[in-house]
Formats: structure tokens, C-alpha cells, sequence
């Protein structure tokens, strides 16, 4: 507005106010005038404009008062009679039309300003979008690789094609069933649960080594086979680690059922975020479906999302939910949208595995699956795994190898450990030179493995065929394995009533008041008091038997100790017994026997209550079931060192 303003003042035009204003200045101020509106709106258009509003006559007219009455109509916008100012009149009408005038150059200033820079950004704009499109052509013809990326992609290719030959353990792994050693049984319940119309959710149980994970693998590829199953022949077994299902409870990650990615959260795909579309992440359930999940160590898994996979079990969908899903967003894609409207599909059948025992999993995913049981290793299973890896690795052993190695682990994965590792020291040993060498294991290249591996024997107490005073074998479980628990008792006379009753500390409460039972049988059944002698009953090894199982063999070895009477040391013993010298049922018979065994022992003693828990098909040990402490006794002193020694006194 200043430099219109500057610019008609150039012109003499401000400041002739005065009514003494002659007409020769009066003149030049019109044509200047008639002058900046042929500039401001083009010679052309002036005419037009002045010919539209009958003025043209007054606009070339040589009279000043018509000259002005044209500028009024073309600057002021008059319309109507034309009506021509008196000469003393000019001089208002001329500051009205200078002042309309610079108001209308001001504006169009104001306006060409703009203009000017909405081209200006219409050209960035416009510059911007070329350079995006030649990107994204040098893009496609190019790709986003560079010298840097071909670099290392060539780099990632020579590292496929130089590979090392299949671990030991891959070589050895069972590739049929008939290959799982020692679980016939397990292996028959697993195949009947997989191969029917209607496959059943399982846990198998079990302790480690016992090929828990192999069995079910294999077992599903038989099922496949078979004609009845719902199964196709591409369904897939997804297997994982319940110890390493991690989950953030935020519902941001999680691996296993699946999780959304909000456009606020890094992950989203690039498109959906700049829409503002979450999108749902998939999870191990939905790359399962029509399959098999296979869970390790599910025991272990965290207990809320064990309960969320219980969900998934009733539901056969995983059903997802976010803040950002919009259902009338027409930007949201098909596929998304039916995920969050239908759910992910999830219809597996759950086979889980795991060491704990049944007690000490989630009630809820117990009363769903059927329950499977691995049995222990015994030694001839391990000796049956050793002699089939030796001949896929295709070497000789020494008669005592198999042997030996079934009596440092009950572990089928743990036995060839041993053998894979014994294969190595020999060949490192022998130095072949042609690389293809016959090799020969022997005994003493396993005794320095297990030496640096600083390994011991994994059954410390072995069954003798004698007998011996005070002392008796009970029987414990720790994790589906059992073993012998050896117990000794003294007992010393003494004068008066004054006898007391030790025992150790760390065998637990439960096993003290075993004790106490033991004491009062004793006395029902001998018709004498324990108080006249000094008892002491020792634990082998501090060992906590923490439970009633224990309460027969506390009886035995204090009755052997009191009375003198030898107990048969290859007899174990298991029972709770009842203060009328009855035996009641105990848990854990079934590992219990297969410890037994394993320590080589020719009898076990279980309560009668227990008949049904003795596995079927039992080779290679004795099981008797009695009912009463009186019939337990029968097996387990020996009559004829008792008679001798009767006779002598």
C-alpha cells in the first residue's frame, strides 16, 4: 500500500486539494489516472469494460467533467444515470477515486504476492513428486541393492556352501519307531490317541532321555498314514520349548498365539502404519492348524499363558483385539479384517512333554489331555541303544562297553552322548590316515571320557544275594526315576527303661513319625517295649524320605537290629504301614519296581493294595503284594540263618 501510495504522489496527483487547482493539473491528474488503470487492468479489457458500461464516449471525451464521470463509473463501480460532476465538484470525486484506486492496486499486490508463492509451492510440490517417481523407477529397475548388499549376499552364499557333515546326534537319532527303545508301551497309547477319527490332546510324562519328543514326532508321521485320521499328509508338527515361551502382557509380542502390531508400535508394515491400520502378527497356534503343537517342558510354561492356550484349545481360533481397528475403515483390508472379525483358525491337536510330575501341572490342561507315561531306561535298553548306534556309526566295541555305560546313566540321549564321545577320542586317537578308517572302541577310551567327564556310576547300591542284620532297602521316586533308599539300624540293651530313639534330621517329619508307627507295631507284634534299648536308625547318605512309603522298611531294620533276625540284602521294601500292622497303598510303584530292578534286586515287597500299579509283562524281577507286616516277613528274613542261629543259642 506504501508504494502505491509513493507511486501516485510521483505522479503530482496527492496534494492538489486546494480549490485553486487549475484545469491543466486537474487533466494531467486524469490521464495519469486513466493511464494506471490501462496498466492495472490491459488497454483491451479498459475498453471492454467501458464499452459494457456506455462510457466509452466519456472516456475519449476532451471535456474534464466527462473524463471524471467515466473514472466513477470504472473505478467506484457506478451504475444508473449518468450524471456529470460540476468542474468544482472534480476535485472530491478524483480523492474518492485515488483512494478506491490504491485500495484496488493494494489488493492486487496483496493477491499477485500470494499467487506467486502458491507457485512457488505448486512447484516444490510438483519437483518433490518427479523425484519420488524417478525413485521409485530407479527402484524397480535397480532394486535396493547396492555394491555394499551384493557384498555381503555373496559372502551369506559361500557360507551355505560350507557346511559341516550332520552332528552325532543327528546320525543317532531314531528315524522309525521301531528304533524308540524301551517304550513299547508308551509308544502303542500314543498312536492309539493320534491314529483315530477323533485324535486326542496328550501329555506325555516322563523323565529325560527317554525320547519323549522323538516317540511323538514319529508317531504323528505314522498316523498320517493312516486313512481315518483328520490329518492330511502336508499337516505339520510345530515343535517348541515351553522354557522359552516369553510373552509381554501388553499383548505387543507374543509368539505363541499371536499378537496385533498398532500402527504406533514399530513392526507394522509401512502401508498399514501411514494408514493408521494395526495388523494382526500370527502365532505358533495358527501355523499349527490341522496339525500337531508339540510343547517341551510344558510344565514350565508361564501359568496365564497356559491358561490363554487353554482358550485357544475350546475356541479352535485365536480371536485378536486393538484400539485402532476401525470396522467401518474402507482402507482396512479384506484379509485383516476377517481376522479381527472371525479370528486366526487354531484347530490342532496339543501334545505337550514334560519331567514334572502330574501333581504339578495346571489341573485345567490335565482334565483336557490324555496322559501318557515314559517308562525308565533299564539296563538292557541301554545296552539295546548303545549296540544300534554302534552300527550306524559303523564301529566295533568292546564286549564291556554297553555294559559299562548302563551303569552311568538311564538316559537313552546321555548313552550316546557317551558313545559319540568315545567315537571321537578314538578317531583322535588313531590318526587314520585315508580319513575312512574301521574303528574299534575300547573299553579304555570310555573309562578316560567318563573319568574327564567326571561322571559316577548312576546305581550306588546293588542287590547281594546274603543276608545281614539291621539293615534293609526301601524304595524312593525323584522325578519318574526310582532308586534305593538304605537304611541300618543298632540297637543296644539296657538296664532299666530308660532306651531312646534316634534318627536323622534331614529324612523329614513325615518319615519321624514313621517311626513312631514302626515302634508301636513293633511292640503289637513282639508283645516287647523298644524302651529297654538304645535305637539308632541311620538314613544312608542323609537322604529326605519325607513321605510314608518308608514306614515298612523303618519296621524291618529296627525289628532286625531288636530281634537279631537277618534280612535278605537283594529284597526292597515299599509300604505305609498302619499301627494294626497292616500295609497301605503307596504312590510311585511303578518307578519304584523299575529302580528295583535297575539296582539289580530279586524281590520287591509292595503293599496288596498295590497289585494293580505292577506293570504288566515284568521280566528280570519279583513282585509280591502283601497285606500285612506278618506276610512281609516271610520274604524277607532269612528263615535259615534265623534257624541257625536259634540253634546255636
Amino acid at each position: 500500500m506504501k508504494k502505491i501510495m509513493e507511486k501516485l504522489s510521483k505522479t503530482g496527483i496527492l496534494g492538489l486539494k486546494s480549490e485553486k487547482q487549475d484545469d491543466e493539473a486537474l487533466l494531467r491528474q486524469v490521464d495519469a489516472l486513466f493511464e494506471m488503470l490501462s496498466e492495472l487492468y490491459g488497454a483491451d479489457k479498459l475498453v471492454l469494460k467501458g464499452t459494457k458500461l456506455e462510457i466509452l464516449p466519456y472516456m475519449r471525451s476532451e471535456k474534464l467533467e466527462e473524463r471524471v464521470l467515466a473514472l466513477q463509473f470504472l473505478v467506484l463501480g457506478r451504475t444508473g444515470a449518468k450524471k456529470v460532476p460540476q468542474l468544482n465538484e472534480v476535485p472530491a470525486v478524483l480523492m474518492q477515486v485515488e483512494e478506491e484506486l490504491a485500495t484496488v492496486m493494494a489488493r492486487r499486490s496483496v493477491e499477485e504476492k500470494l499467487e506467486k508463492l502458491v507457485v512457488e509451492k505448486m512447484q516444490e510440490r510438483h519437483e518433490e513428486y518427479l523425484r519420488e517417481i524417478k525413485l521409485q523407477v530407479l527402484k524397480e529397475n535397480s532394486g535396493p541393492e547396492t555394491a555394499q548388499t551384493f557384498k555381503r549376499l555373496a559372502m551369506l552364499e559361500k557360507m551355505d556352501h560350507q557346511g559341516l557333515t550332520r552332528s552325532a546326534m543327528e546320525v543317532l537319532r531314531p528315524q522309525r519307531l521301531e528304533e524308540v527303545v524301551g517304550q513299547e508301551r508308551a509308544i502303542r497309547a500314543l498312536l492309539s490317541k493320534l491314529a483315530s477319527p477323533y485324535p486326542q490332546h496328550i501329555i506325555c510324562y516322563g523323565p529325560p532321555g527317554v525320547g519323549k519328543t522323538t516317540a511323538a514326532r514319529l508317531a504323528f508321521s505314522a498316523a498320517k498314514e493312516r486313512k481315518v485320521v483328520p490329518f492330511s499328509k502336508e499337516a505339520p508338527f510345530i515343535e517348541i520349548d515351553g522354557t522359552t515361551l516369553r510373552w509381554d502382557p501388553r499383548e505387543v509380542t507374543n509368539p505363541l498365539l499371536g499378537s496385533v502390531h498398532d500402527p504406533i508400535y514399530q513392526g507394522a508394515r509401512k502401508d498399514l502404519a501411514d494408514t493408521g491400520i494395526p495388523e494382526p502378527k500370527l502365532g505358533l497356534v495358527t501355523d499349527a492348524h490341522g496339525g500337531i503343537l508339540f510343547i517341551d517342558e510344558i510344565g514350565e510354561m508361564d501359568s496365564m499363558l497356559l491358561n490363554k492356550l487353554l482358550k485357544v484349545l475350546e475356541d479352535k481360533r485365536v480371536f485378536f483385539d486393538s484400539a485402532y481397528y476401525d470396522p467401518t475403515d474402507n482402507n482396512i483390508p479384506q484379509w485383516i479384517k476377517k481376522i479381527f472379525e472371525a479370528g486366526a483358525p487354531a484347530d490342532f491337536i496339543l501334545v505337550g512333554a514334560t519331567t514334572r510330575d502330574p501333581s504339578e501341572l495346571n489341573p485345567a490342561l490335565r482334565s483336557r489331555c490324555a496322559e501318557i507315561f515314559f517308562e525308565p531306561l533299564t539296563p538292557t535298553d541301554i545296552k539295546a541303544i548303545i549296540h544300534n548306534a554302534a552300527e550306524k556309526l559303523g564301529v566295533t566295541l568292546d564286549e564291556a562297553i554297553p555294559e559299562r555305560i548302563a551303569e552311568y546313566t538311564i538316559e537313552g540321549r546321555k548313552a550316546v552322548n557317551l558313545l559319540a564321545d568315545t567315537y571321537s577320542l578314538t578317531l583322535y586317537r588313531e590318526e587314520c590316515g585315508d580319513g575312512t578308517p574301521t574303528v574299534h572302541i575300547r573299553e579304555e577310551d570310555l573309562l578316560e571320557v567318563l573319568r574327564t567327564s567326571r561322571l559316577s556310576p548312576y546305581v550306588l547300591q546293588r542287590g547281594e544275594h546274603n543276608s545281614e542284620a539291621g539293615r534293609i532297602f526301601g524304595l524312593g521316586v525323584t522325578g519318574f526315576v526310582g532308586s534305593l533308599i538304605e537304611l541300618e539300624a543298632v540297637a543296644f540293651p539296657i538296664e532299666g527303661d530308660k532306651g531312646s530313639i534316634r534318627f536323622n534330621d534331614t529324612a523329614g517329619s513325615m518319615a519321624k513319625d514313621s517311626l513312631f508307627n514302626a515302634s508301636s507295631v513293633f511292640r503289637h507284634l513282639t508283645g516287647k517295649e523298644l524302651n529297654h534299648h538304645d535305637v539308632h536308625v541311620n538314613v544312608i547318605g542323609g537322604a529326605n524320605i519325607d513321605g510314608p512309603s518308608a514306614g515298612l522298611a523303618i519296621f524291618l531294620a529296627i525289628y532286625s537290629a531288636v530281634e537279631e533276625v537277618p534280612l535278605w540284602q537283594d529284597v526292597a521294601v515299599t509300604g505305609e504301614i498302619s499301627l494294626r500292622g497292616k500295609l497301605k497303598a503307596v504312590g510311585g510303584i511303578f518307578e519304584k519296581i523299575y529302580g528295583a530292578r535297575q539296582a539289580g534286586m530279586r524281590r520287591v515287597i509292595i503293599p496288596k493294595e498295590n497289585s494293580k500299579d505292577i506293570p504288566s509283562g515284568l521280566k528280570g524281577i519279583e513282585v509280591i503284594p502283601v497285606d500285612t507286616i506278618k506276610e512281609a516277613l516271610e520274604y524277607v528274613v532269612d528263615r535259615e540263618r534265623k534257624t541257625e542261629k536259634a540253634v546255636a543259642s
